[in-house]
């Protein structure tokens, strides 16, 4: 009998712990129906301060932190925590920081102002995922990301991590949401996201307006395929995206019982 494929989530919102935008709960039907389906599923997401650890059962995974992620010559501590997905049987990870996750807002103030480390917080995400990943040891089939924070995870797995043997067989699959903010992601994003000396500026060209359409546009260009998760999309990123030559497109479909999801996740998964 061939061992399982394996799906790996990774989003910046999931429910229960965290509902942003709708795509929250379809992410948290995934990984429940691909774990029905026969896959071997993991999700990772941010701890953010907003998500209530004793309701939800979170407890620090003391094997895996200890990581310390390296940016712009700064390290950041990585803790990581797990729960159980209510009415599943798999973990969910969070990836945690005392300076970056640790307010009560997610991405503004009391006076709704942009933090203006957000830029910092989705490096230190992107690049802390992939780091617990190589910890665990254990080698995604595919990778489904989704939400604005993990729009560097296609670009450094095509780039920094493509010789990792954990990533070797991974394929990526990014989804494409509804558009939540307007402000930029610092005039020094670009240079904190060379996370190493391999990326070249050219590299980070999807990504050159440090805007959340940036964040989407940079991590469908890298992506294996593309799920449309909103039916309202920016309609510059559907012109660009909805047909690309040689990579698999989802549309967006409200009444999808998440068969098409898992036809996806077949095809690649078996290329």
């Amino acid at each position: 009998m061939s061992a399982k494929k394996r799906i790996l989530f990774i989003a910046n919102e999931m429910s229960p712990y965290l509902e942003l935008t709708e795509f929250s709960e379809i992410v948290n039907k995934l990984a429940i129906k691909s774990n029905d389906s026969g896959y071997e599923v993991r999700c990772i997401m941010p701890r953010f301060g907003a998500i209530n650890e004793r309701r939800h059962r979170l407890h620090e995974v003391v094997r895996l932190s200890g990581i310390n992620v390296s940016i712009d010559n700064e390290d950041f501590p990585l803790q990581i925590k797990v729960a159980s997905l209510p009415n599943a049987r798999l973990q969910v990870y969070f990836l945690d920081n005392e300076d970056l996750f640790k307010r009560k807002h997610i991405f503004t103030d009391d006076n709704e102002k942009w933090y203006d480390d957000n830029g910092l917080r989705a490096i230190f995400f992107c690049k802390g995922a992939l780091e617990t990943v190589k910890k665990f040891g254990w080698p995604p089939d595919l990778i489904h990301c989704s939400g604005w924070m993990t729009g560097l995870i296609p670009l450094y797995l095509k780039t920094v991590y493509k010789k990792e043997p954990v990533f070797s067989h991974s394929k990526i699959i990014f989804t494409l949401g509804q558009t939540t903010f307007k402000e930029k992601l610092g005039t020094d994003f670009l240079q904190k996201a060379m996370i190493h000396p391999s990326l070249k500026e050219k590299d980070l060209e999807p990504y050159k307006d440090a805007n959340n359409l940036a964040m989407f546009r940079g991590g469908a260009t890298y992506a294996d395929a593309i799920t449309l998760g909103a039916e309202k999309i920016d309609k510059k990123l559907l012109d660009e995206f909805s047909k690309v030559r040689g990579k698999k497109t989802l549309p967006y479909n409200a009444e999808s019982d998440l068969t098409d999801y898992l036809q996806l996740y077949g095809d690649l998964a078996n290329k």
